[in-house]
């Protein structure tokens, strides 16, 4: 296709060629004193060769006019190409785990004239990794030098490393500096603050920070239960006394007194503090709802005014558990502190037939001392030392 199209080309050039040489028109140019007489095919040759000529000198003159910008933007793509192979070779190495490569790579765009934020950061992570605080710290420096536009990342970056050493009050301070920036409800600065509210153990703050992150869908379900019970717990650990721990518990959401881990939490910290009655009514309420072998136990530790109520309500639950050896060791430190020896005893003996534990052996040497059997009570003793050092 292509040949046949130059040959009809060629056709037409002879064609064309052969008429303009039998044309007798002619161009006659008068400048006295002098004529110039043309013939109409070469003046309109030369005209067009005087056209194309001035056409490409002009072309020319602009190229030349041009050519500092022509310079400028090849460099400027170099620059751009030589960047980019930069940030390739510096993420690659980062997300690899070559923090010293990648590090290397992002000093060296720094020191090519990056002004952007993002090279001293990748930096200053990469130091970090390799626990180089010192050069951490000066990469972090540069970043704030290098520009205030990217101020977000960069306090969020140095919040991230103080959670990573344990100084979550120097992430806290980071964080304040980042909403005096206007930045408020970033999800990545509040997910930071979490992690070091949970640091400080300011659980009320926790709290605050599950519920607004729960609302906004920040965070999983599943994560934010989780969480929230952490919080709760650790808020009824660090009451003092038994008015603090009442109120804190007044407090707690209803969902969650009903849970194992908590009903247990606060049972101890009442029994710890003299709310044993309070203590009995919470396990009491929390057994005859859901049923729970490991918090059974603590059932005996509760030591009320009247043990013998507390034997009864026990025996009751022993009915529908009788192969329950938390509920029977719970039921011999009741008779024990009733001195129901006998009684204790068999319900003892009926534990440890079930699951030999630590503290079914101790009660039983206590059992054996109340009634001056010493060589009982110092066998006893050394099986709940030798269990003691097994690990569970």
């Amino acid at each position: 296709m292509k040949f046949l199209v130059w040959i009809l080309g060629l056709f037409v050039a002879a064609v064309v060629l052969t008429l303009a040489s039998h044309n007798s028109a002619y161009v006659l140019v008068v400048y006295p004193p002098y004529r110039i007489e043309l013939s109409l095919t070469l003046f309109i040759g030369l005209a067009l060769l005087f056209f194309i000529s001035g056409y490409m000198l002009v072309r020319m003159v602009d190229n030349v006019l041009r050519l500092p910008d022509f310079v400028n933007a090849f460099r400027r793509k170099r620059a751009q190409e030589k960047s980019r192979a930069l940030q390739k070779e510096m993420l690659g190495a980062f997300f690899e785990g070559r923090y010293a490569a990648a590090e290397k790579a992002a000093e060296k765009a720094i020191k090519s004239g990056e002004h952007s934020t993002f090279y001293a950061i990748i930096a200053a992570r990469s130091a970090h990794e390799l626990r180089e605080y010192d050069k951490r710290d000066a990469y972090l420096s540069a970043a704030e030098d290098l520009t205030t536009d990217d101020s977000a990342i960069r306090l969020m970056t140095a919040s991230k490393f103080m959670l990573d050493q344990h100084d979550p009050h120097a992430a806290l301070k980071a964080l304040k500096e980042l909403r005096d920036t206007g930045v408020k409800g970033h999800p990545g600065a509040m997910s930071l603050e979490l992690k070091a509210q949970q640091q400080t153990g300011n659980w009320d703050e926790v709290l605050k920070l599950l519920d607004q992150m729960e609302k906004r869908k920040l965070i999983d379900e599943t994560v934010v239960a989780q969480l929230r019970q952490q919080a709760w717990l650790e808020k009824i650990g660090q009451q003092k006394d038994l008015e603090s721990l009442n109120a804190c518990l007044k407090k707690t959401p209803g969902d969650l007194k009903r849970r194992a881990k908590i009903v247990s939490a606060a049972a101890r910290a009442l029994i710890r503090y003299g709310g044993c009655a309070s203590a009995e009514k919470l396990l009491s309420d929390s057994l005859n709802a859901q049923w729970d072998s490991e918090l059974v136990t603590l059932y005996g530790d509760c030591l009320s005014e009247d043990t013998l109520v507390q034997i009864q309500q026990a025996e009751k639950w022993l009915n529908l558990h009788k192969q329950d050896a938390g509920l029977l060791l719970a039921l011999g430190k009741l008779c024990l502190h009733q001195k129901l020896w006998g009684k204790a005893q068999n319900y003892l003996d009926a534990s440890i037939s079930l699951k030999p534990t630590h503290a079914a052996y101790t009660v039983l040497g206590q059992l054996a001392e109340r009634l001056g059997k010493l060589d009982d009570a110092s066998g006893y003793y050394q099986s709940a030392l030798n269990l003691k050092q097994i690990p569970q």
